[in-house]
């Protein structure tokens, strides 16, 4: 089978297509036949060597963190797929591998994929709205009433993001060019500060957290538009001890050093009087079900912005580390 293969860390010629064996799946886990897989930051970031601290990858390695597809093997044991199931999934950070022919995925991070998108629309999904609602559910706690800032609301975290606190019942002000004004609108903003004529911490104030996707002085500025005893969590900044210990499960070593890496901004969010956590989001088949339930009944929108032929992956690459995309970038099986 095809699979773009990453052979060392380095730029864009570090990754090439190889012919490589079809997997078996093991016990638990269902292979894919992949039909379309996303683009994130993080796999270039990955590529470049820049997440080694955290996870360090056996070359050669097949890239890719999110795939849709169509289950055509089960391994021992599995119980919630068949195979010709339409399913959706985040593959775990060690293994990868979704840009390829075929993947072998654990079903207990596998679910069925939104009736009502198509294989490209499901495969935008998984990374993006996965981290967006863990932050937002599970670390910032957001429900109604509440006044939330979500710096680059127009990328793909960002507009499952400003999407998932609306359904939550926050406010919801966002950072935006005019080119991605009308977009973050449509996704429900409250508040858009256009950030190419505007500081936003001159029109923003006491607002109950903040969601920062940008990190550099932007995680600076959320400091100050957050209240005191309000919380900023932030996937773009510095990870922070509980990073390590909490979401890498890793032990005192790594979370030392995440210390040390965090000073200079934990010592900023005390003196503001918030707290300060990065997120590594993980992956989930129940959380994948839910937000599956959302896309079908309309309260989540699915935005991609380009869908690029699997054979034109490098290309999709190009693309996305431009920064201008606007929701998702996505490689289908043509």
């Amino acid at each position: 089978m095809r699979a773009f293969v990453l052979t060392r860390y380095g730029g864009p010629d570090a990754a090439e297509f190889r012919d490589i064996r079809v997997p078996e799946p093991r016990a638990g886990q269902v292979r894919i036949r992949v039909r379309a897989a996303g683009l994130n930051p993080v796999d270039f970031k990955l590529r470049e060597g820049k997440l080694k601290p955290i996870t360090r990858l056996s070359m050669p390695v097949v890239l890719g963190s999110e795939v849709a597809g169509v289950v055509d093997a089960l391994g021992p044991g599995v119980s919630h797929f068949e195979i010709g199931d339409e399913v959706f999934a985040r593959v775990t950070k060690d293994e990868l591998g979704a840009f390829a022919e075929s993947v072998c995925v654990h079903e207990e991070l596998v679910a069925l994929k939104p009736k009502s998108t198509d294989f490209p629309s499901a495969a935008a999904i998984p990374l993006a709205a996965l981290t967006a609602l863990q932050v937002l559910r599970d670390e910032l706690s957001v429900s109604k009433g509440q006044r939330v800032f979500i710096p680059g609301g127009a990328g793909g975290v960002g507009t499952f993001a400003i999407q998932l606190a609306k359904h939550f019942g926050a406010s919801v002000a966002t950072t935006a060019s005019p080119r991605g004004r009308a977009l973050v609108e449509r996704m429900g903003a409250d508040v858009v500060v256009d950030y190419t004529t505007t500081r936003f911490v001159n029109e923003l104030s006491d607002y109950d957290s903040a969601f920062d996707l940008v990190g550099g002085e932007t995680l600076a500025g959320c400091f100050d538009v957050v209240r005191r005893g309000g919380r900023v969590v932030s996937i773009a900044g510095m990870p922070e001890p509980t990073t390590a210990t909490k979401d890498l499960g890793r032990g005192a070593g790594l979370a030392a050093l995440f210390w040390l890496a965090s000073f200079t901004i934990r010592l900023r969010a005390a003196r503001k009087g918030v707290s300060y956590r990065y997120l590594f989001m993980h992956p989930s088949g129940d959380d994948l079900r839910k937000l599956a339930a959302l896309v079908d009944s309309k309260s989540l929108e699915v935005v991609v912005d380009r869908v690029f032929p699997f054979a034109e992956l490098p290309r999709a690459f190009a693309y996305l580390e431009e920064g201008r995309a606007k929701g998702k970038v996505v490689v289908e099986m043509k």
